[in-house]
């Protein structure tokens, strides 16, 4: 039920009093029903020429209280009109409908005192009104009870059918949302894996070139051992040799091509999304794995870009339960941030400026601690708070989502019970410090990936 409609129905209720009461002889009862309808099409009228909506939900619940409050008067009697000043609920509930809270907090108090202000004007100024007969007083309690009733029960219909319906396009949205989340996510992920692409693409390189080389010297070697098998002499010390050197080649052609397929099925594990299993976890090689990578990545962007790498890990580190996939996209972030930031500095500062990532790794009691610093710009102090919100970036527009560290701060803080800080100096360095505890049941059931 709109306001118009609602009004509508309380001037059809009117002209039926108002000949109600004309019927009974008692014309002047009619006049206060004949000014309101009067004053509604007036009211009506201009809100149909100023469109002020506003305006219109405001008077109307006026207007509908003052009608119920002169009502009451010319009818005289308290206890006889009672059903009329019920109506006048009908203000605060037709605010609370259409209008806001705090006007029918103003309506609600309204009625209070209107409902106060007729008991005392039936006891003290109340002239000795015309008295109807006890049918026409019942015919009258009955119409209002199912009238007032009837109005607020559509009202309050409607508003639930408002809610229900808001409610559904609340639950649209959120599933919009989290479309779009993934779908974020997801462009963050394929970001991260482009820079860990570029820099797989230098790392598997050196095996390749390895394997490929003794390989050659193998080939080579093979050939010189069929020929010694085919002389009439043959020097069985020289074959030896050869077959040793043949060996050695063969165990670091193997040695190599591991080293290949650990990264291949490294560069897989990244792109897939995360199972979410804890697995015993070489906290050191895994920084280490994806120091080189990240490093690599922008330099095959830049590649007059040089850092310097600095490793300091504490060797009884050994392994501990995480989950690699999203702890190694972790470090993947941090890093890109650190490069992305000295690179950034190296561009603005002159030559004697020497870009340094510096990755710690610490076993102190119950937990483990993870460190990595640059010496870039740092983070100036007014975005500090801020730096873990989703959407959040610091770069340029179309150089970052603003996904990476909140996603991050989610897979450490949720995903293994652990802590991530930020120290910061703006000018001279930012660091990321990492704190896993060791020995804790990591909550497996995690979505969040980067």
């Amino acid at each position: 039920m709109s306001l118009i409609q609602l009004g509508a129905l309380t001037v059809i209720c009117g002209t039926i009093y108002c000949l109600m009461y004309i019927a009974l002889g008692y014309s002047n009862m009619a006049y206060p029903c004949l000014i309101y309808i009067g004053i509604y099409f007036v009211n009506f009228i201009i809100f149909l020429k100023t469109k002020n909506y506003n305006y219109y939900q405001a008077t109307q619940p006026f207007l509908i209280l003052l009608a119920i409050i002169v009502n009451h008067i010319v009818i005289g009697n308290f206890v006889d009109s009672s059903a009329v000043i019920f109506a006048s609920l009908l203000a605060p509930v037709i605010a609370l409908t259409f209008a806001s809270q705090k006007t029918a907090q103003v309506y609600y108090y309204l009625f209070l005192v209107s409902v106060i202000i007729a008991g005392l004007w039936d006891l003290f100024l109340a002239a000795p009104g015309p008295k109807l007969p006890a049918a026409i007083y019942t015919i009258f309690f009955i119409n209002n009870i199912i009238a007032v009733g009837s109005i607020i029960y559509f009202l309050i219909n409607g508003f639930l059918n408002k809610n229900l319906k808001l409610q559904a396009e609340l639950q649209e949205s959120l599933a919009n949302l989290k479309l779009t989340q993934s779908q974020l996510i997801q462009s963050e992920k394929m970001a991260s894996l482009g820079v860990l692409t570029a820099g797989i693409a230098h790392e598997i390189q050196n095996p390749l070139n390895f394997v490929n080389n003794f390989s050659e010297v193998s080939t080579e070697m093979l050939k010189e051992l069929k020929e010694e098998k085919q002389k009439a002499i043959r020097d069985l010390d020289y074959e030896q040799e050869l077959l040793n050197d043949i060996e050695q080649n063969l165990i670091k052609i193997i040695h190599h091509g591991k080293r290949a397929d650990a990264i291949v099925k490294g560069m897989l594990l990244h792109s897939r999304s995360s199972t979410g299993k804890k697995e015993l976890t070489d906290i050191n090689a895994l920084a280490e794995e994806y120091l080189r990578l990240s490093y690599h990545g922008l330099r095959a962007k830049d590649k007059s870009f040089n850092a310097r790498l600095v490793n300091d890990f504490d060797p009884q580190l050994g392994s501990i339960e995480v989950i690699p996939q999203d702890l190694g996209r972790v470090l993947l972030n941090l890093f890109n941030n650190a490069f992305y930031a000295t690179h950034d500095k190296q561009q603005k500062q002159n030559s004697s400026y020497q870009p340094e990532v510096r990755v710690s790794t610490k076993k102190k009691n119950n937990y483990v601690e993870i460190k990595v610093r640059d010496n870039g710009n740092g983070i100036p102090e007014h975005v500090r708070q801020k730096i873990f919100q989703p959407f959040f970036t610091t770069k340029p527009t179309g150089q970052g989502t603003g996904l990476g560290l909140s996603l991050s701060y989610d897979i450490i803080t949720k995903a293994h019970n652990g802590e991530i800080n930020l120290q910061t100096e703006e000018g001279e360095f930012t660091e990321f410090t990492i704190t896993l505890p060791v020995n804790v049941n990591i909550n497996t059931k995690t979505n969040l990936t980067l």
